[in-house]
């Protein structure tokens, strides 16, 4: 493993670069647009300053150019799979003052909760029963004094529970910042992704809407990554929560970061994840964002994402209604929760969401099978697949089977064989039907090679065996 040199402070979010670079941007006519779309359809990605100068897009017709570009780059990358996970709160206390989150530590609203090892356990029985194999582990920064041994603990306990003859198959992570020798503890859990959301990179922003805790530390924050990359963790997630700053700043910011991984690293995030803001219990600031985000400048920073980072994952969450969630899958999405719990206990405790223990409002309250359910009308494949994970390809690796289109021989099969898996064990007979003859489908729009692995695979599946993948 090389000894990366790991960055102690934000150095590389350049807000002089980043307002320079708007400020060309805005003087962007239509014919640098267009050489700049096409330039997103070679599928190589974009400059900051290409960037810079789709955000300034305001024209109706060069907003259906980005538009179709964005869906241009998705297809040709992705096709029509969407990965499927789960987000697992296993605690809702937090040392932090984030004026916009309900797990605050001042928040007196909020009934707080920690989950234990076999509450855990059960959580993620209920998950299984469901028919979720990713999830996301997602906690407050505070667990009762045992800080690492808790996250380590959490993470045995989802990878512990069996149901229904299955288990979940990886575990990514939504925690606190750590640093190398912690994160090295955390790999050797075998996680997946690491999360880590700078959720502004805005610094005078940053300081205004941390009041306190150990979350204060812009610096120790936006370097998480870089110390994940010596810890040895290559597969990482970043975002920011559009609506603290003025997105375009942020999707720049971004940019910069996702560069500043690149040069120092070799690889960058493999997901940005895509929130907005929403109401939570006992916030002002999450009812009245202070750069709130229209739904067509979302629709704008999903696209222009995707034309951007052409082969990094792009996930949306149920913060967002079924409308937007459908019309940004076609625009770049390329992950979705389904079926999600926001509340530590959510899953084995019932349907509905306790508000007083979740961090935010539901906008897609739909159990998993609606929504793959929907996702088969639209006809995209719900895939469940760990294969790259568990086969080490990830980061670079990874990237370089992205890169040349080699990745779609395992992505297409694994998401099929996935899929099949779900139709079997855990669909009513109306949604298996229906998805059955999706899979036909795929299948005979495959390439010759490529769908003699998917049909071996799918056909092991029909014959009774499980968790297949190439």
């Amino acid at each position: 493993m090389p000894d990366y040199q790991v960055a102690e402070t934000g150095y590389f979010i350049k807000d002089d670069e980043i307002e320079a670079a708007l400020a060309a941007g805005a003087r962007a006519d239509a014919v640098k647009i267009r050489e700049i779309l096409a330039k997103a359809r070679e599928l190589h990605g974009l400059s900051l300053e290409d960037v810079a100068a789709l955000t300034g897009i305001t024209d109706p017709e060069l907003r259906q150019e980005l538009f179709a570009a964005a869906r241009y780059v998705k297809e040709h990358i992705y096709g029509s799979r969407i990965v499927l996970f789960a987000p697992l709160y296993i605690s809702n206390r937090c040392c932090n003052e984030c004026l916009y989150c309900a797990f605050r530590a001042s928040n007196r609203e909020l009934v707080r909760r920690e989950l234990n090892h076999q509450q855990i356990v059960r959580e993620v029985e209920k998950m299984l029963d469901l028919g979720h194999k990713r999830v996301l582990m997602v906690a407050g920064e505070s667990y009762s004094g045992k800080n690492i041994e808790y996250v380590l603990d959490s993470i045995a306990a989802i990878y512990e529970a069996k149901s229904r003859g299955s288990s979940i198959r990886r575990v990514n992570v939504n925690i606190a910042p750590l640093d190398v020798e912690q994160l090295r503890e955390v790999k050797a859990a075998k996680i997946g992704t690491l999360q880590v959301f700078q959720e502004t990179y805005h610094r005078g922003v940053y300081r205004a809407v941390h009041k306190g805790g150990p979350k204060r530390n812009y610096d120790y924050r936006v370097t998480v990554m870089d110390r994940a990359m010596k810890a040895g963790i290559d597969d990482v997630g970043i975002g920011p929560l559009f609506g603290l700053a003025d997105w375009r700043f942020e999707v720049l910011a971004t940019m910069q970061h996702i560069r500043h991984l690149e040069e120092h690293f070799g690889v960058g995030p493999h997901t940005i994840s895509m929130p907005r803001i929403e109401p939570a219990c006992g916030s002002d600031l999450a009812a009245n964002p202070p750069n709130a985000v229209s739904d067509d400048d979302f629709r704008k920073i999903v696209a222009i994402f995707r034309c951007a980072v052409p082969y990094t994952g792009l996930i949306l969450s149920t913060r967002e209604t079924p409308a937007m969630r459908h019309e940004l899958i076609e625009l770049g999405i390329s992950q979705i929760s389904g079926g999600s719990r926001t509340n530590p206990g959510g899953y084995a405790e019932g349907e509905g969401v306790d508000e007083q223990e979740a961090q935010f409002h539901l906008g897609d309250e739909r159990s998993l099978e609606d929504v793959i359910r929907d996702l088969i009308r639209m006809k995209h494949i719900p895939s469940f697949c760990t294969g790259c994970y568990r086969m080490g390809r990830t980061g670079q690796d990874f990237m370089d089977l992205a890169k040349p289109g080699a990745i779609q021989m395992h992505c297409d099969p694994n998401g099929l064989s996935t899929f099949m898996e779900y139709l079997m064990d855990y669909a009513h007979e109306d949604t298996r039907e229906a998805g059955l003859k999706l899979v036909e489908e795929k299948l005979a729009a495959m390439p010759e090679k490529r769908r003699a692995v998917a049909q071996r695979l799918v056909d092991k599946v029909r014959e009774g065996q499980r968790d297949v993948y190439v």
